[in-house]
């Protein structure tokens, strides 16, 4: 039991000094509710581990005696890799353990779709080429964290389905992690944009928020109480995939009336090809010049774009009734196209949202790139390598 104690001790310190950046044991004592004697042992074995480091603070002290000293996670500690794995390319990441950029490395891929031997082999040859041109190796990182659209249990690193895979119930964690012989963390990549948010964005210091992402499809990660919220089979944030009308337009899950078959990429472009030349084959020209086509008054154009901003907002509406987050992030490539947050999306959500007199949840838009994306996977990648260490800790000192 006290072990047990000691292990839980030594984690929620290693956490809060992470969230802090760098913090005092008096202050690291008052914020975990933990002794000032025992966060001082615990921490002098954080320290003997090599995970965390002492560093001067800029705060006056108070007298005589000893300097005052923060404590901050260790970057050189470990290297960790995220990956961001999109339809027409894989991104890569390489952070220190204290969550600083160390490089970063994209490679096209050869097939949106491929075989689950196929994308492992692809995925291992990007890892092992941005390892190498990092100058550290494969066997310099001590975890690879992945982000893959699709249906994740987080836990096992399986992906019950994905439109990046050609098979369903995939073990793609346990076979990454045979190929390049590290330990590997998958998950959806929505939640991996709501780690980046938590660790590097808008989500910084705010305990309750959602990201909205909308790419090739519509993604959405949630933390509340400070933590990302998965669900009991890892589906619990499938915003993309809510019913917005019965027996409605097929979406590629090959379920029907999902909010994704409405405002995805592929759903745009499909009704466009119905009603003008535009090809429905997803390619982002197309989109850009349907896109151009609503700017210049095309009838036809705007009413795509405008039925499919009201189907985003009678979305996002839904979930700050059963959420009632502090804020809403909505992020992804397709942020650059303004019909997702247009004023009259915007204001289409606050109307259609419980009222009280307090004010509605903020709503942000963030733009980023696949580096971000793949920022979010590494950071996943370093709470299970810190896991792991933290284990190992405990199995030493046992």
């Amino acid at each position: 039991m006290a072990q047990d104690q000691r292990h839980s001790g030594r984690s929620t310190i290693l956490a809060a000094i992470r969230k802090a950046g760098r913090i005092a044991r008096v202050d690291l004592a008052r914020q975990t509710d933990i002794s000032p004697p025992t966060v001082t042992a615990l921490t002098a074995e954080l320290i003997a581990e090599g995970l965390v480091e002492e560093t001067a603070t800029d705060r006056p002290s108070a007298g005589r005696g000893r300097p005052r000293v923060d404590l901050a996670v260790r970057g050189a500690a470990r290297r960790v890799a995220g990956l961001k794995l999109t339809n027409q390319a894989i991104s890569m990441v390489i952070l220190d353990f204290a969550g600083e950029e160390l490089a970063e490395f994209s490679v096209p891929l050869e097939q949106a779709q491929a075989s689950i031997a196929d994308m492992v082999a692809e995925i291992a040859r990007a890892v092992r080429a941005g390892a190498d041109e990092a100058g550290c190796g494969v066997e310099g990182l001590a975890g690879l964290g992945l982000g893959i659209s699709g249906i994740v249990d987080a836990t096992r690193g399986f992906v019950y389905w994905s439109p990046s895979l050609q098979e369903r119930n995939a073990p793609l964690g346990e076979l990454l992690s045979q190929a390049l012989s590290l330990p590997v963390f998958v998950d959806n990549d929505a939640n991996l944009v709501a780690m980046a948010e938590k660790y590097f964005g808008l989500g910084r210091g705010v305990s309750d928020f959602i990201v909205a992402t909308i790419e090739n499809g519509v993604g959405m990660g949630i933390v509340l109480g400070d933590e990302l919220y998965r669900g009991t089979r890892g589906c619990g944030a499938e915003f993309g995939h809510i019913k917005v009308e019965l027996d409605g337009a097929l979406c590629r899950c090959g379920q029907r009336g999902c909010l994704e078959a409405y405002v995805a990429d592929y759903a745009l472009l499909r009704e466009a090809a119905v009603a003008t030349d535009l090809s429905g084959s997803g390619d982002a020209r197309s989109l850009d010049a349907l896109f151009e086509a609503a700017k210049n008054g095309d009838a036809i154009a705007q009413s795509i774009f405008r039925r499919a901003g009201r189907i985003f907002a009678m979305g996002l509406a839904n979930l700050v009734n059963i959420f009632d987050p502090q804020l809403i992030i909505l992020s992804g490539e397709r942020m650059q196209y303004d019909y997702l947050y247009a004023d009259e999306v915007i204001e289409s959500i606050r109307e259609s949202i419980v009222q009280i007199d307090l004010p509605p949840p903020d709503i942000q838009i963030h733009k980023w790139g696949d580096q971000m994306w793949a920022k979010g996977a590494a950071a996943f990648a370093i709470e299970g390598v810190a896991k792991i260490a933290l284990e190992n800790l405990a199995n030493n000192a046992a």
